[in-house]
């Protein structure tokens, strides 16, 4: 799995293949969590960010939450920089770079949007290669937690020698076991684009459309979730694999529920309320539509959300409800499907437009 012990395990792989000991390799596998520490600036923000101005949270949080500056190349280079001031050590240097870029890419490479060129683009991307329970990336990273942990039991005497030898080396020093995972970690985070890359392709020409390589997330070992707009009414949402191609496909209404005379100026809204949000988890919004005489309920959700089995991050819905006297609206959201919860004011905003003036006046 891709997590913190994930990466923190690179970070000493990283470290051992570079020689390092004592407090350099502690701190190359410090620096590969490091990115992971805006947990807590993201809990600060959900704190106090409620007490600024639409404009001002939203460049807070480009700055504060989670994967977002702290998990950006330009980040890495800052704190290389520092290492090297520091230490001035290249090798020292070049571990800690890789250890904070193996963070950056093994984040970017599975399921969770990211802002790459962040503070000259806010675009958010992903890559989406491979899941965030990947078997190659687990396995590699645990190893050599597996070996630190059986040298301080060694040191404290609960065992008195460390089954499969070192992690530099098998006992008759023929192998360097630390170097060929980092070889297999590298192929791996090569070869896994590039094949996803080949199934998009012949999926599109399967589909006769051009299917999108980012917006295919990763569901599972092997498989991909995906979609694009058939027609003017529908996505299609798709299911592929490397051994099958399209496993399984389904439509997708854009939107669904009430189709009273009010809905689409109201979908309309509800569009630019999102869009001034900086999270943009939604990239094939499907809309619900409830109503009655005195509000405009209007749900905003992914149209592969229902087929997820394991994003963390994408199965979300945006709830706006709308009063129909133009007294505003409430805004919420739904994470994991579950998890209801009102939002701040100041997550969303709207420019002017006349047929939407009573909402704000």
């Amino acid at each position: 799995m891709v997590n913190t012990l994930s990466h923190l395990g690179v970070g000493i792989l990283i470290a051992t293949v570079a020689g390092l000991e004592g407090r350099q390799k502690k701190i190359v596998a410090f620096l590969a969590i490091l990115p992971d520490l805006d947990f807590f600036t993201d809990a600060l923000l959900v704190l106090i960010g409620g007490s600024f101005s639409h404009q001002t949270y939203v460049q807070l949080y480009y700055l504060m939450g989670h994967r977002e500056f702290i998990h950006s190349p330009l980040f890495i280079l800052l704190i290389t920089f520092v290492i090297w001031i520091y230490g001035r050590d290249i090798k020292f240097a070049a571990a800690g770079f890789a250890a904070l870029f193996s963070h950056f890419y093994l984040d970017y490479a599975t399921t969770w949007k990211m802002r790459p060129l962040y503070p000259f683009s806010v675009e958010s991307s992903i890559m989406g290669a491979f899941d965030s329970f990947d078997p190659v990336v687990m396995f590699v990273s645990l190893v050599p937690i597996y070996f630190l942990v059986a040298e301080i039991l060694k040191r404290k005497g609960v065992i008195r020698k460390i089954p499969g030898g070192q992690l530099e080396s098998t006992p008759d020093k023929t192998i360097r076991v630390d170097r060929i995972l980092l070889i297999v970690l590298i192929l791996w985070c090569v070869i896994t684009p590039v094949s996803k890359g080949f199934l998009v392709n012949h999926v599109s020409d399967i589909e006769g459309y051009d299917i999108s390589y980012q917006n295919s997330y990763p569901n599972f070992f092997g498989t991909f979730l995906s979609a694009y707009p058939y027609n003017q009414t529908h996505y299609k949402v798709l299911e592929m694999n490397y051994w099958t191609g399209i496993e399984k496909s389904m439509f997708v209404p854009f939107i669904s529920g009430d189709d009273d005379s009010d809905s689409l100026e109201y979908v309309q809204l509800a569009t630019e309320l999102y869009n001034s949000a900086p999270f943009q988890e939604i990239d094939y919004i499907v809309y619900n539509v409830s109503s009655n005489e005195e509000t405009v309920i209007v749900k905003l959700q992914d149209a592969r959300n229902p087929f997820a089995i394991f994003w963390t991050y994408f199965r979300t819905e945006y709830i706006f409800e709308f009063n129909r006297d133009g007294e505003g609206y409430t805004a919420y959201v739904k994470r994991e499907t579950i998890y209801l919860e009102e939002a701040p004011e100041n997550w969303f905003w709207v420019p002017y437009y006349p047929m939407y003036i009573n909402f704000f006046f």
